[in-house]
């Protein structure tokens, strides 16, 4: 697993760098409307799903789990084709879809940090990032009808702090890459 990630270390950076600009965004302008806030989402999840999906891809050769990310790019890009499709949804299916995506994602991804707790240091960046977005599922989950006004700090504030785990995750992956190749 760790030469599938650190083979696609810029992918997950990508994935970081496309989380902190969407929380950015989400918490400079609050006032959003619902339709700009869900092409907004819909931007973020297909990118952050298609940067998944292709690093899964690339290196399907490589390791037997890029299915995990496969499937977790899939449900990313699905999510961002649903939320264009229906640009009319009630802000409460937005938080239901905002949800499912965030547990997905968040399995996956403490699957994988599991994973790579013997491959590399620091490993649990991508455990706790799974945490926070399983946590942020249930959540949202929990307390749909908050509306997505209310909403759009908890997902602006979420976003950059997985943004940032990520990008964590990449660099230290990236430094794996570059020792792996030099050995």
């Amino acid at each position: 697993m760790v030469r599938l990630l650190s083979r696609a270390w810029w992918a997950v950076a990508v994935r970081g760098v496309a989380a902190i600009l969407f929380g950015i965004l989400t918490l400079v302008l609050p006032a959003l409307t619902l339709e700009f806030m869900i092409l907004l989402f819909g931007t973020y999840a297909l990118l952050d799903g298609a940067s998944n999906a292709v690093s899964a891809i690339v290196n399907r050769k490589h390791d037997r789990t890029w299915w995990w990310f496969l499937l977790a790019g899939l449900a990313g890009v699905a999510v961002g084709i649903l939320t264009f499709a229906f640009p009319g949804l009630t802000a409460i299916v937005l938080v239901y879809f905002i949800a499912a995506r965030a547990l997905i994602i968040g399995i996956v991804e403490i699957a994988a940090g599991v994973a790579l707790r013997k491959e590399i240091s620091s490993e649990w960046f991508l455990i706790l990032k799974g945490i926070l977005s399983v946590l942020f599922g249930l959540v949202l989950f929990a307390m749909p009808g908050a509306g997505a006004l209310a909403m759009v700090l908890v997902i602006g504030v979420y976003a950059i702090v997985a943004g940032v785990l990520l990008m964590l995750v990449a660099f230290r992956l990236r430094g794996r890459g570059r020792a792996a190749l030099s050995a």
